[in-house]
């Protein structure tokens, strides 16, 4: 029988055989060769190893080494809540001054953290932000086993000690690899294009003001993609919503009316 031809309308024993070759390497990652060629024997399909590998490297799919190794994707997703990422955003003031922010961002719920503001983010300073982060560690129902942060100098060994004396792993990125702290990076794309891209900042009391205020705002009303649309935490009960509008809908404006927030009346 010619396993390159099926019926006309219908694909061919062949194709047959390498989606199923596909399916078992992809849906079982660790298993070679010689372990998809015993699967389908017991499937009743005959096939050899080497038919095996050249379909898996004709469809691009690497060996079971390569395909049983966790990617970081997979790797966050698994492990988002124990998981704490921290970064600086920098401002410049109305004086052409720069002011450094450390932050830090729960993966799991997009809960952010302000740490502190300064214009001289030195090992010191650095170091008891840290500090004053780790102890509020011990008050979470969920402990934190992972922090993520990128290889900037800033974050010296007194500052991964800190989070080490707590149980916490410290995962450092890549060098020029923004992607692998991706949810900080985003964050700070999101204070920008909300907040801070239509303030102008003039010293480090103020942006603090600022800052404090919006993370107010996003923790507790902006809704969230990744969260259903809610809040990390939710500032009041969610009610269901019905088909017929609100009677009355209070906005709450906030710094200055640059921020609204919007709740049914009681």
């Amino acid at each position: 029988m010619d396993l390159c031809r099926g019926r006309p309308g219908r694909p061919s024993i062949a194709d047959e055989v390498g989606a199923l070759v596909l399916r078992l390497a992809r849906e079982n990652p660790r298993w070679g060769y010689q372990r998809i060629v015993g699967e389908l024997a017991g499937l009743g399909v005959r096939v050899s190893a080497t038919s095996v590998a050249k379909i898996l490297r004709e469809a691009g799919v690497p060996p079971a080494g390569a395909r049983a190794r966790l990617c970081w994707r997979e790797f966050l997703r698994a492990h988002a809540q124990s998981m704490i990422a921290c970064d600086f955003l920098t401002v410049e003031t109305l004086w052409l001054g720069r002011l450094y922010v450390l932050f830090f961002i729960e993966l799991g719920t997009r809960r952010v953290h302000l740490a502190g503001c300064t214009a001289n983010p030195d090992g010191p300073w650095v170091t008891q932000q840290a500090r004053q982060l780790a102890w509020s560690l011990s008050e979470r129902v969920a402990s934190i086993r992972f922090l993520i942060h990128d290889r900037d100098s800033k974050f010296s060994h007194a500052f991964d000690d800190v989070f080490r004396s707590e149980g916490v792993r410290i995962i450092r990125t890549p060098f020029r690899a923004p992607n692998a702290n991706a949810f900080a990076e985003r964050w700070v794309g999101t204070v920008r294009r909300d907040c801070l891209d239509w303030i102008l900042i003039v010293n480090r009391r103020q942006l603090e003001h600022v800052l404090r205020v919006y993370i107010d705002h996003y923790n507790r009303h902006r809704p969230h993609r990744a969260l259903d649309l809610k809040p990390p935490t939710p500032a009041r009960r969610l009610r269901l919503v019905s088909s017929q509008p609100p009677g009355r809908v209070h906005r709450r404006d906030r710094l200055g009316g640059l921020i609204h927030e919007y709740a049914a009346a009681a």
